[in-house]
């Protein structure tokens, strides 16, 4: 996935405008944690040294993104035991166990099928095949596209009204 995402192989959707903003169109990313590069596909957190409120905001808009896919993702996993480990087998093979099990949940989601009950918990780490580079210096285009989400994030338009409240501890 990481080699695809660098060759600009993964047919993402083209860029666009962030909702109400009038602002330069912002390309799809995936969202990432601390152990991956920064790049104009990968999101990852601004460094937790000298943060004003824009960068906690992005960093707190951030993690909500990350814990709603890894909630996902556990709930997925729970239900199709195949992701509680890596898949050894061909990436279209892989491909079609993960589009197979995503419409399967779906399926079951909307007729209601009871599933059996949670047996085992959600791994804590799982690799997707994106690069792991925690020293490596993100380009000029990595950091431009995380300033404008940084900056969608503090404008009318994209504030959440809560926002600055949690990221200084204060009841909403």
């Amino acid at each position: 996935m990481g080699e695809r995402l660098r060759a600009n192989q993964l047919a993402l959707p083209e860029p666009r405008r962030l909702p109400g903003s009038s602002a330069s169109a912002a390309p799809f990313v995936i969202v990432a944690d601390e152990g991956f590069a920064l790049s104009p596909h990968v999101m990852r957190a601004f460094p937790r040294r000298d943060l004003d409120d824009r960068k906690r905001i992005f960093n707190y808009r951030l993690s909500r993104a990350r814990r709603y896919v890894e909630c996902a993702f556990g709930i997925l996993s729970n239900k199709w035991r195949v992701f509680m480990s890596s898949l050894q087998m061909s990436p279209q093979n892989a491909t079609l166990v993960i589009q197979a099990c995503v419409i399967l949940h779906n399926f079951t989601r909307i007729h209601d099928v009871p599933s059996e009950p949670e047996v085992a918990p959600f791994p804590k780490t799982t690799s997707v095949g994106l690069d792991h580079n925690p020293q490596g210096r993100p380009g000029s285009a990595g950091l431009a596209v995380r300033e404008l989400f940084a900056d969608y994030f503090i404008s009318p338009e994209g504030a959440l009204s809560w926002q600055l409240n949690s990221i200084r501890g204060t009841r909403r």
